[in-house]
């Protein structure tokens, strides 16, 4: 029932105080992005937690203009891989090895199945089966954001050249896929702040298939 309790406080904030988030804060919303479930367990993105305020003020106007990038505490820009190589595979999978202490020949022979699949395919296609991959890791920061009772408010409504552009994301292998500003409401300036939450019902969001 805490859980819930805490998604219903949480809304996406439409504007923000400025007031500074905690950096122990912050660091656990980044573990709770970090300890996201990925496909194949290779995290094909990377998170940038853009604090500068001048950055952030060259963001705002490729953003439309909201007030919550330039009002945040914190910008995080979940950027993900502009395509899948073999060479980002195989770290991650020399990783697990190294980490495990051993080599599994399954899971050897999955290494092989990815590698003979993955960086072949068209890098479109992989960037947006990455970028599906940053968004578990969104929602997980989302939740965890909440849990702190800090505000968060996810973005798609920028322009991703600009914003690759003003980070040097695509000279990184990496491209923006979405933004989430952390920090406090601002309830004199909010018009959503205290409007009731609303969500279809249960049973048109969930089918229960016996």
């Amino acid at each position: 029932m805490e859980l819930i309790e805490k998604l219903n406080w949480r809304y996406a904030a439409k504007s923000m105080s400025g007031k500074v988030v905690p950096e122990d804060k912050i660091e656990r919303i980044l573990e709770a992005a970090r300890l996201a479930p990925t496909s194949s367990g290779l995290q094909p993105f990377e998170i940038f937690v853009v604090k500068n305020q001048g950055i952030k003020e060259q963001i705002r106007p490729v953003a439309w203009n909201q007030s919550v990038i330039t009002e945040s505490s914190h910008l995080l820009v979940f950027a993900a891989w502009d395509t899948y190589t073999a060479d980002r595979i195989n770290y991650m999978f020399d990783l697990t090895n190294k980490i495990r202490g051993f080599e599994n020949e399954g899971w050897e022979n999955y290494r092989q199945q990815l590698l003979s699949s993955y960086p072949q395919r068209d890098a479109e296609e992989n960037f947006n089966h990455a970028a599906k991959q940053a968004y578990i890791a969104l929602g997980t920061a989302m939740i965890a954001a909440a849990g702190e009772k800090v505000d968060s408010t996810p973005m798609e409504g920028f322009d991703a050249d600009a914003v690759d552009k003003i980070l040097g994301l695509r000279e990184k292998g990496l491209r923006s896929a979405v933004l989430l500003p952390l920090g406090y409401r601002n309830e004199d300036e909010d018009w959503l702040v205290n409007l009731v939450k609303v969500r279809r019902p249960m049973d048109e969001i969930v089918t229960v298939i016996e």
